[in-house]
């Protein structure tokens, strides 16, 4: 009987979560806590605040959020097999044509941001504090501002990506939590609060840019150090450009 019993018991192995379930799992457990977060202040604000500068800047927020996280992220998801086969048809080394769609992909990202700033009177803006970029000039906001303070954590990415195995749905991550940290570090702590926006608004620069890295070049496996390198090491390389600015 004994024997019986057991050999069921035999078929029942224990499996850990692979890194991709692990990280697709994160990535749902906070779009979830954006969804929520995001409409909880949006209720609050667009109920509670009389100021339509406020008021404004919250639509701004959705609106990015619609625009490049959701509309965005489809289209990445969708055109990704095409964009891949075109890129690497580009007769550039994968590191540098990394480097350069990330660049462009953060350009885009900030026109979005930038035409909502614009926006601003449509949106029941009535001065000129109703806005989330510090410029309504485009130029002005990519290279005073925000793209050219990214270029040191694309660069450190390529480096990283040259000696570590990580996939591109593990770069979003990464990548937005280093977006995360930085936001957090350079106007408060409330922006932690939004990671559920934050991963997504700076994840999805990288995420296919990472899809044309080639997995057959030469790196090791990343472990859980390896992990933290990746969220805080991009920062350091971002302090000095940060404190100038």
């Amino acid at each position: 009987m004994s024997g019986m019993a057991t050999k069921p018991l035999a078929h029942l192995r224990f499996r850990l979560p692979t890194r991709k379930s692990l990280v697709c799992f994160l990535l749902i457990v906070i779009a979830a806590w954006g969804v929520l977060s995001t409409t909880a202040v949006t209720v609050f604000i667009l109920s509670k605040d009389p100021d339509p500068d406020h008021r404004a800047i919250i639509k701004m927020g959705v609106g990015l959020i619609l625009v490049w996280c959701v509309l965005g992220g489809l289209l990445m998801w969708g055109l990704r097999d095409r964009f891949v086969r075109w890129a690497t048809s580009i007769p550039l080394g994968w590191r540098t044509r990394f480097v350069l769609f990330c660049i462009a992909f953060a350009m885009q990202e900030e026109a979005v941001t930038t035409g909502l700033t614009n926006m601003a009177p449509l949106l029941g803006g009535v001065t000129d504090a109703a806005r989330i970029t510090v410029s309504k000039n485009y130029f002005e906001v990519v290279f005073t501002n925000s793209v050219i303070v990214f270029v040191p954590l694309f660069l450190c990415w390529g480096w990283l990506l040259s000696r570590y195995d990580f996939r591109p749905i593990e770069v979003l991550l990464l990548f937005g939590l280093n977006g995360t940290l930085a936001e957090t570090i350079t106007f408060g702590p409330q922006n932690l609060i939004q990671i559920g926006m934050w991963v997504w608004v700076y994840g999805l620069m990288a995420y296919l840019p990472a899809c044309t890295v080639p997995e057959e070049r030469g790196t090791r496996p990343a472990r859980w150090w390896t992990w933290l390198t990746a969220v805080f090491l991009p920062l350091v390389f971002i302090i000095p450009l940060v404190v100038w600015l």
